[in-house]
């Protein structure tokens, strides 16, 4: 196991490294001038090189890719051009928002479509199976952010029974899960369903029946953990979707996260911050994918062998 571990901690690396090269070059590959933008269009040119020289923008392009590894490796990402604050700082204080906001979409998906997947599985092509099939084809077609409004509309304004924006509370909380939840929840039940149907019909499953277990402990403990292999693999993919999802669904909702940091950055040319959100999104990513692959090991055993 140690063994494993190790060799996919040395799998990651390139990762990360690619990652990392590629967001300081998309970001110097965007058109514009960052001290332009912080100090206007008619500042001093005497200005504008100074304080380029103060944020090391004056340097090669090498040796500023040398310095923002250095600064990446120390925990360093600079200062906010905008908010004259430490984009470190800033990003810790957003990045738990993200996080609860991601898991708690997880969650969401996870409960409505694993009982719905099995379902599906039980009864194929019966009435309630077409209807779940609807279903997630209106919830796979469905954008976040057409969801946002009609949710905010409905329950937030009309029903008057959760909040409309911010955070701070579960109630906050739950607009938002629901809406970058129910998609993943449409791509999981269909996912589930086709992996259930598949382990239903093996010989195992069989010889369970025939030896009187209850339908519950046939479906779920034995079908349902063998099946969970590509239901895992879709969540780990996912789960860079929900972060690239919660940009759009944190700017509706004003959730305080990293998504809407970065639109902030963005509209502002902040340098140094479109980075290190970029950066946080993707090392989150390869984190997601490494626990992925140690969670495969977790439910089959023959992958630990």
């Amino acid at each position: 196991m140690l063994r494993y571990l190790s060799l996919r901690v040395l799998y990651t690396l390139p990762a990360v490294w690619l990652v990392v090269s590629i967001v300081f070059l998309l970001i110097h590959l965007v058109p514009g001038d960052p001290i332009l933008q912080m100090l206007g269009e008619g500042a001093p040119l005497a200005d504008v090189e100074a304080t380029r020289h103060a944020y090391g923008l004056d340097l090669p392009l090498g040796e500023q890719y040398l310095h923002y590894w250095k600064g990446v490796l120390r925990g360093d990402l600079g200062p906010s051009l905008r908010f004259n604050q430490s984009v470190s700082s800033m990003i810790a204080q957003r990045y738990p928002y993200t996080l609860e906001l991601t898991l708690a979409s997880l969650l969401v998906a996870v409960t409505l479509s694993v009982p719905a997947g099995v379902c599906s599985a039980q009864r194929p092509n019966r009435w309630d199976d077409r209807l779940l099939s609807v279903v997630s084809l209106f919830g796979l077609s469905f954008p976040n952010f057409a969801l946002g409004p009609i949710l905010i509309l409905f329950f937030a304004i009309k029903l008057g029974l959760l909040p409309v924006s911010g955070s701070g509370t579960i109630a906050h909380l739950v607009l938002p899960a629901i809406t970058m939840g129910g998609a993943l929840a449409a791509i999981l039940t269909r996912m589930v369903r086709t992996s259930m149907l598949e382990e239903l019909g093996h010989d195992y499953i069989r010889t369970a029946r025939a030896k009187g277990l209850s339908e519950r402990t046939v479906v779920y403990r034995h079908a349902l953990r063998n099946a969970m292999i590509p239901i895992i693999t879709v969540l780990g993919l996912q789960f860079g979707a929900l972060l690239a999802g919660a940009i759009v669904t944190e700017t509706i909702f004003s959730w305080p996260g990293i998504g809407r940091l970065t639109i902030q950055a963005i509209s502002n040319r902040d340098y140094y911050l479109v980075q290190g959100c970029i950066l946080a999104i993707g090392l989150t990513y390869i984190a997601v994918n490494f626990l992925t692959d140690l969670l495969y090991s977790a439910v089959n055993p023959r992958i630990r062998q």
